[in-house]
């Protein structure tokens, strides 16, 4: 059994396949397998990924769909072929640091843990962010904490998870967009988690503007279907305040459509979710002035929606990619 099983889906990555590909091969921790799904992609990027395999002596294993079908569906291959007593997913466009596997791993036997998670950069081209998380060992306050009330994201490529966990769980075939809420419901089948204070991974963000504003009504669609399927999946989650949390948990999910700068999108934020609405201020999470932009929201005052919307985007996350 390895230590871990690396699990990485393309499709039509070629103009920056190689430099993920090299920090997989080049991580420090040596007993892990790797495996590459591809996805029926259609350029080159199977020929490069093979060709940089090919300098490095690791356990590489390319496994192949017939037919295009979509990220969940290569992570679920993955899945059903992995070995390894953890397991780590990696996005193609993205690259981590050498030590990442090696840290995390320790982590995990250190601290007993079988769900690991670390900071990350979020890359810009131009400059990089720090984006650090909180630390838990406990899963049931990492999920309310964490992932429900706002403090941290429940990316699939900054964890390592015990195979174990996944179980009875695989990622929403079909549904490519919010397939990440996948991760919390892994987390609640955890005993122990642990954060490795580094910023170990890179996720590459080079469009700066909010989710909404390139988004298409089938990505809406699939939000919405991996929030609902998120939420039932939580049926008999027995942990105090659960409905609280969940509660804040949809008010996260469409939080998003108020840093659009779009009135159309102010319109949708009324219409998902609603009853969550009367739970905004009881969020003691999230920094006042998210709470306030939610609360103008509710109250139909877009024009202070907009203005918060531009004043986060344009000017203050504008500021931090030319300075960082």
């Amino acid at each position: 059994m390895p230590k871990v099983s690396a699990i990485f889906p393309f499709y039509g990555v070629a103009p920056f396949v190689e430099r993920c590909v090299r920090s997989l091969m080049e991580q420090t921790l040596q007993d892990v397998e790797f495996i590459f799904v591809d996805d029926a992609s259609r350029d080159d990027s199977r020929a490069i990924i093979e060709r940089v395999c090919a300098e490095y002596q690791r356990d590489v294993r390319i496994l192949t769909h017939p037919q295009n079908k979509g990220l969940p569906a290569a992570r679920n291959t993955g899945l059903a072929e992995a070995r390894g007593e953890y397991v780590f997913h990696c996005d193609s466009d993205d690259y981590l640091e050498p030590t990442m596997l090696e840290d995390m791993y320790s982590a995990a036997v250190a601290e007993g843990a079988d769900y690991v998670y670390s900071d990350f950069y979020l890359d810009f081209g131009t400059g990089r962010r720090y984006m650090p998380n909180p630390s838990y060992t406990s899963p049931e306050q990492m999920i309310k904490e964490g992932f429900f009330a706002g403090l941290m994201k429940y990316n699939v490529w900054n964890k390592l998870v015990a195979r174990k966990l996944y179980e009875g769980i695989s990622f929403p075939e079909g549904h490519g967009m919010g397939e990440d809420m996948t991760m919390i419901l892994v987390a609640t089948k955890a005993n122990r988690c642990a954060h490795v204070q580094k910023s170990l991974y890179h996720y590459m963000k080079t469009n700066g503007g909010a989710f909404t504003q390139t988004v298409s009504e089938k990505h809406r669609s699939d939000i919405l279907y991996n929030t609902e399927r998120t939420l039932a999946g939580l049926e008999g989650w027995d942990v105090p305040e659960a409905e609280l949390y969940k509660a804040l948990f949809k008010l996260n999910v469409k939080l998003p459509f108020l840093l659009s700068g779009k009135y159309s999108e102010y319109r949708l934020w009324r219409q998902w979710f609603p009853e969550a609405n009367e739970y905004i201020s009881r969020n003691r999470h999230l920094p006042r002035r998210t709470i306030l932009v939610q609360q103008f929201a509710a109250m139909r005052l877009y024009p202070l929606v907009w203005l918060y919307a531009f004043a986060v985007n344009r000017l203050y996350y504008g500021l931090k990619r030319r300075t960082q």
